[in-house]
C-alpha cells in the first residue's frame, strides 16, 4: 500500500523541538485494520503497524501520562 506524505498526521503530543515526533496514518484503519505509525524525523524509516484498538490504548496511555519516566 502506498502512503502519500499528505496523509500522515503528526501527533499533537510531538515536541516542537523535534525530539519526540510521532506520525500516524489514520485513513488506513478502516480499510486495512491497521494504524501505521512512524518517526516523523525518519519518514523513509520503518513503519510500525498497530491494530486500531491497540493504538487507541496507546493514545489513552499517553494522555494519562503513563509513559513518563
Amino acid at each position: 500500500m502506498k502512503m502519500g506524505p499528505a496523509q500522515w498526521v503528526k501527533s499533537s503530543y510531538s515536541s516542537p523541538e523535534g525530539g519526540n515526533c510521532l506520525e500516524w496514518f489514520p485513513s488506513t484503519a478502516q480499510t486495512t485494520g491497521v494504524v501505521p505509525v512512524r518517526d516523523s524525523k525518519e519518514p523513509a524509516g520503518p513503519v510500525l503497524s498497530f491494530r486500531p484498538d491497540s493504538f487507541a490504548q496507546f493514545v489513552a496511555g499517553v494522555k494519562a501520562e503513563e509513559f513518563l519516566g
